[in-house]
């Protein structure tokens, strides 16, 4: 019972911290599926057409990109709000020699394994060579919580290096 207890109020210790980055979030529906039914026939059918929102890329860590010792989590909270659609990059040197510490890019399942850095049902977004030149990008494209973590030595960058953040994209405002 007490573990469910503390689930349960790290489940909605995160849900607060993301809605409370959002600082220009409004009230109202979040029905992405209705939204996204819906978008194309308001379209055809408005007096005022309007054009598409062209999504932002957003280099995950600024001009610090994605290395060890820096807080992603901070990081995500300094930056938000996220929005649906809008593309992470993750920019990171490939391995260089035995002596470089390669980084990765990996998707954890649920809140849990974000708090744990537990890899074990992670999916694995981006290896090590994927980060150079031009990054990895990751599209926002579902109404969900991302947790994202290196998954390098065996979880370590995500405990150690404070390598993870998420991020819970939020809807724009429609704009006639």
């Amino acid at each position: 019972m007490a573990k469910g207890l503390i689930l349960g109020v790290m489940l909605l210790a995160s849900m607060l911290a993301g809605c409370m980055g959002n600082k220009d979030w409004g009230f109202g529906f979040n029905y992405t599926d209705w939204l996204q039914k819906h978008r194309n026939w308001y379209r055809h059918h408005h007096p005022n057409k309007t054009q598409d929102h062209v999504p932002n890329k957003i280099i995950v860590g600024g001009s610090q990109h994605w290395r060890f010792n820096f807080s992603y989590t901070d990081w995500a909270f300094n930056h938000g709000p996220f929005y649906l659609n809008e593309v992470l990059v993750f920019k990171y040197d490939p391995p260089m020699g035995n002596d470089s510490h390669p980084h990765s890019v990996y998707q954890l399942p649920d809140l849990w394994s974000f708090v744990k850095c537990d890899l074990s049902k992670a999916k694995q977004l981006a290896n090590a060579t994927q980060g150079a030149g031009e990054g990895f990008e990751v599209v926002l494209d579902k109404w969900q919580p991302y947790y994202f973590a290196c998954g390098e030595s065996n979880g370590f960058h995500c405990d150690v290096g404070r390598m993870k953040f998420f991020v819970m994209p939020m809807l724009r405002a429609w704009r006639t």
